[in-house]
């Protein structure tokens, strides 16, 4: 499954208004440089849901891509085992 991973991004805006991802600050605050912009369009995350501009970039030799949803900008991430399975503690296993 996936999830959308909310991530600090550093961008820029040139003269004629464009917005730029420069790079990346992952949850664990490890800062990622963008090499590459391969593509920019409006688009859905078919993954981890929602709707913005998709910038698919090139990072460290590897292709992803950083969803901006105004005012937020996301990744798409994997889910852990704890983030599948919600906690409830009315929960109960019942032996037969």
């Amino acid at each position: 499954m996936t999830r959308k991973v909310f991530v600090e991004v550093t961008a820029k805006f040139d003269t004629e208004g464009r917005l730029t991802p420069v790079s990346l600050t992952w949850e664990d605050g490890r800062v990622y440089e963008i090499d590459r912009i391969l593509d920019v369009r409006r688009a859905a995350s078919l993954k981890a849901g929602g709707m913005g501009i998709r910038y698919t970039v090139l990072i460290s030799g590897k292709q992803s891509h950083l969803f901006y949803e105004t005012p937020k900008w996301f990744v798409e991430g994997k889910e852990t085992c704890a983030d599948a399975i919600p906690y409830s503690p009315s929960r109960t296993i019942r032996k037969s």
